[in-house]
């Protein structure tokens, strides 16, 4: 049986709180081992169709929302996206990662590391926002990539996205117990339960594991309420950081500035691969769309506003350190609270601690509320059980996919240490936001059954000579960032292959209300910074990320495949390769 029969005649009228086998493996693969096992020995065959079949704009607007059962209430505006943005962003990385990198990489051209990894991350805001005004769901990157590149790379970077979400917040919560114990001025593992267990799993962190559950349940009774309280936190916070800089700026001294490229051009760019990542986050906002009340209006304003305030607040901050404290003498692990110290403004460090502090609770909140957005489209699409797409119909939230975010994420806050939890969360990040650029050149030069099968070659060619040339110079700098012969053929390779998707491939999409600017060159641009800030991370990091790809890959070939292909395919029709949905629909309502 059909699972949207399934919801259209059973599953409509029962309660939210359910746990049938149907709410879980409703797919025909699953019914029984014969059904299985048949299903398995269709894997090839099943696996070429997820590979070259896509869904379509109105099947992840229209169909796949009504899986949930019950619509989420659309009560945002862009004021609200404005403050998610600032929550969901501002938060430890600022204090933490600014220090570290102007003594040890920097000095005071801090600024110039910010303002590159600002750009880079405005590159991926403007390609996240033109898909999040053209396909306005929950699903964010999942739902795009979905219709532009296919189920199977969607279900990869699904498998990232989950895995940002857990590794994320689990990581953040483990800060938060850092700066708590700050604030009361007692050493940084004291709240923590020391164990015998290896070492970067053996200091159990139960405060973390409170703070996160916290963050779901607020998230889960209220998205309104939420954002009452994302205002408030924000807005102490940004006073804070307010603060900071004035503070910062009244005790400056132009003289230690000098020299300001203390490490030169490499340090720079080393420092920008690290602070990179304290613009994460502002990915959540796309997947507010289904709760704002004018999505093409609002999430541009959004998106765009608050992630240019948060890069001048970023670049006002990076600046004011140096100016007041010698890079020299900044201490890296508690770098604006030392600095104020040495002016005699030993008080300040508190106030520090506070506003990471508020700022870290900020990005729980917003990014709990964010994930679960992903994680309930994802479902919706029966790449996870059917059972985490359920919308309450009282609180029109999410529920049971805020638990699942909330549930590993606690056990790898409880166990894992920051430096085991940042790299992996890097990875994730980065591989999420090239292939978003990836997606939107696809959107804009492929048009399925109306681009001639010549374009899509070239597309094809130009898109791989992009790519390769970005690992190229990402390999070149990781190996030899001294040099410049490899420059000489991975850049122009790369400027060429841009020009070329410019002037010989016309566009065969032009955007019906908001598009980024200066296609191809900007979503090429994005592909190529994004690669090149992955090589500056370490091996252990692509080790991890590896493991993880492979279980993904585990999970998808004995589940996911197969419960995505029924819900795009009769059984009996196994040639049927262009059913969709509202088809299967259709023919299962009497």
């Amino acid at each position: 049986m059909d699972s949207m029969g399934v919801v259209g005649e059973e599953v409509q009228p029962r309660s939210y709180w359910r746990w049938s086998k149907q709410d879980f493996l409703p797919e025909e693969s699953f019914q029984s081992w014969s059904t299985y096992r048949t299903a398995l020995s269709q894997t090839g065959y099943r696996f070429k169709n997820r590979l070259i079949s896509r869904s379509d704009d109105n099947n992840e607007i229209g169909e796949l929302p009504k899986r949930s059962e019950n619509d989420m209430k659309r009560c945002l505006t862009w004021w609200d996206l404005i403050w998610f943005g600032f929550g969901s962003v501002i938060g430890a990385g600022i204090f933490v990662l600014t220090g570290q990198e102007t003594h040890d990489h920097a000095g005071p051209a801090i600024v110039l590391s910010y303002v590159a990894s600002g750009v880079s991350a405005m590159l991926s805001v403007l390609c996240y926002t033109e898909f999040s005004v053209e396909v306005p769901v929950a699903g964010g990157a999942f739902a795009y990539l979905r219709i532009e590149l296919g189920d199977f790379i969607a279900f990869i970077t699904a498998g990232n996205i989950l895995l940002e979400g857990f590794v994320g917040s689990a990581a953040v919560a483990r800060s938060w117990t850092s700066y708590f114990t700050s604030l009361l001025n007692r050493p940084s593992n004291s709240l923590r339960i020391h164990t015998n267990l290896t070492e970067g799993y053996n200091l159990l962190d139960p405060i973390a594991v409170a703070v996160l559950t916290i963050a779901a349940t607020i998230a889960m009774i209220s998205t309104r309420k939420t954002s009452y309280l994302n205002w408030i936190a924000s807005i102490v916070n940004n006073v804070v950081i307010l603060f900071v800089i004035i503070a910062a700026f009244i005790h400056a001294n132009p003289s230690n500035m000098k020299p300001f490229f203390p490490f030169g051009a490499k340090g720079v760019f080393q420092a920008a691969a690290i602070v990179y990542f304290a613009y994460g986050g502002f990915d959540n906002i796309a997947t507010m769309a289904e709760e704002t009340k004018n999505p093409s209006r609002d999430i541009p304003i959004g998106l765009i506003g608050s992630m240019s305030i948060i890069t001048v607040i970023y670049c006002l901050m990076a600046v004011s350190l140096p100016m007041m404290q010698k890079y020299t003498d900044i201490d890296p692990n508690a770098a604006y609270s030392v600095a104020f110290q040495s002016v005699g403004m030993t008080w300040a460090k508190y106030l520090v601690a506070l506003g990471a502090l508020k700022g870290m609770t900020t990005v729980l909140l917003v990014g709990t509320l964010g994930q679960a957005r992903y994680i309930t489209h994802i479902a919706r699409a029966h790449m996870i059980p059917p059972w985490f797409a359920l919308v309450h119909p009282k609180t029109r939230t999410p529920i049971n996919a805020t638990v699942l975010i909330v549930i590993p994420s606690g056990c790898m806050a409880l166990f894992s240490s920051l430096d085991v939890l940042a790299g992996l969360l890097s990875v994730s990040t980065l591989f999420i936001f090239m292939m978003m650029a990836v997606a939107l050149l696809v959107r804009r030069y492929y048009v399925r059954e109306i681009t001639p099968q010549k374009h899509l070659l070239k597309l094809v060619i130009l898109l791989l000579i992009i790519i390769a040339s970005s690992i190229g110079t990402s390999a070149y700098w990781g190996l030899n960032p001294n040099g410049w012969v490899g420059y000489v053929v991975t850049v122009p390779l790369w400027f060429f292959g841009t020009l070329a998707m410019a002037v010989f491939l016309p566009q065969q999409r032009s955007p019906k209300v908001w598009g980024v600017p200066l296609v191809p060159w900007l979503p090429s641009l994005s592909i190529a910074t994004n690669i090149f800030l992955m090589g500056s991370l370490g091996r252990k990091a692509f080790e991890r990320f590896g493991i993880c790809t492979v279980v993904m890959l585990i999970y998808y070939v004995f589940f996911g495949l197969h419960a995505t292909y029924d819900m795009a395919h009769k059984q009996d029709q196994p040639e049927s390769l262009k059913v969709n949905d509202s088809n299967i629909r259709e023919k299962a309502e009497p």
